[in-house]
């Protein structure tokens, strides 16, 4: 009976040695008293089909180690909902995981740059209107996909970080907005199913953990979620200009995709201020084109110095 009761201590005992960890490792609340490494830099993977969006990679925590899980395209649950970013905090001696979530608006992410549209505050990557999802084509990669709702307007940002948490020593010092607030009080949807068969996946695979790859995973991204047959370009951007955050403009490949009617989009890039256009929004139903310019919440002012855009016609587009 003596020796049951010794063995029964023995987890215990070894869970005193490792990491601090106060919940699982999938869910919300994770506390580790180790910093999460700084994010890769890695360049997007072109976007599968119109209606998906943007979620970044991100440093995940499995109880033991931290693991990479890759930034991918995914469909949101619904229309009109844009996806507000996981990030760790610095929390009384402890770093803790906050979980990204879908809602109307886009929340606190820690001030943490992402990059490609998630500079560290809002979204600048796309908006919703009338059911239809305008992307910003500075900061998306379009690959071959033919996207009628476009729109460009160039990403800039001072601080250049590769940072991964907020708060503490050598964190990203930064606070919540009121509209940030009244976004993170709003209704939320967790991640989608396939969200979860991406971390799950990259949480089995020994490659994504940090204790063999050195901060630097393999596979950056996938261009779907749960897909990682299809996964993107991996430790040759290591070396590879920093689309990701280190250039004064954040934004992703250079690739545009041309319109099937030249008509269909201005020769700024953005939607016409006249006529429909149809296009398909994540549930495969027909939309139509909306008024230009407009952000994910309210019209893009410019950057100061930024000058109306040179007028011409579209460039004809190649394969790189």
């Amino acid at each position: 009976m003596r020796y049951a009761k010794i063995l029964a201590l023995i987890p215990a005992l070894l869970l005193c040695c490792a990491p601090t960890l106060s919940q699982a490792a999938f869910g919300i609340g994770v506390s580790v008293n180790i910093a999460p490494p700084e994010l890769p830099v890695y360049v997007q993977p072109p976007l599968p089909a119109p209606g998906y969006l943007w979620t970044p990679g991100y440093w995940a925590w499995d109880g033991m180690d931290y693991y990479w899980v890759p930034g991918t395209w995914v469909e949101p649950p619904a229309s009109d909902m844009l996806w507000t970013p996981g990030y760790w905090g610095w929390n009384d001696g402890l770093y803790v995981w906050n979980q990204g979530y879908w809602g109307p608006q886009v929340g606190f992410y820690g001030g943490v740059n992402y990059g490609f549209g998630y500079t560290g505050q809002g979204y600048q990557g796309g908006y919703w209107h009338g059911g239809a999802f305008f992307y910003n084509r500075s900061v998306a990669n379009f690959g071959h996909v033919n996207i009628v709702n476009v729109y460009n307007t160039p990403v800039r940002q001072v601080t250049v970080s590769h940072v991964s948490f907020n708060g503490g020593a050598g964190g990203v010092q930064r606070q919540p907005t009121q509209a940030e607030r009244r976004a993170m009080s709003a209704h939320h949807a967790g991640p989608t199913a396939l969200q979860r068969q991406q971390q799950q996946r990259a949480a089995s695979m020994p490659a994504m953990h940090r204790g063999q790859n050195g901060g630097h995973p393999q596979i950056l991204t996938t261009q779907r979620a749960g897909d990682f047959a299809h996964a993107g370009p991996g430790a040759v951007n290591h070396g590879a200009v920093n689309h990701h955050a280190a250039a004064p403009e954040v934004r992703g490949p250079a690739m545009r995709a041309e319109p099937a009617n030249r008509s269909q989009v201005r020769e700024d890039g953005a939607p016409p201020q006249h006529g429909a256009a149809a296009t398909r929004g994540p549930g495969g139903q027909p939309h139509q084109q909306a008024p230009h310019p407009k952000s994910a919440h309210e019209k893009a002012p410019r950057a100061q110095g930024e000058h109306e855009p040179e007028r011409r016609a579209p460039e004809e587009q190649h394969d790189r």
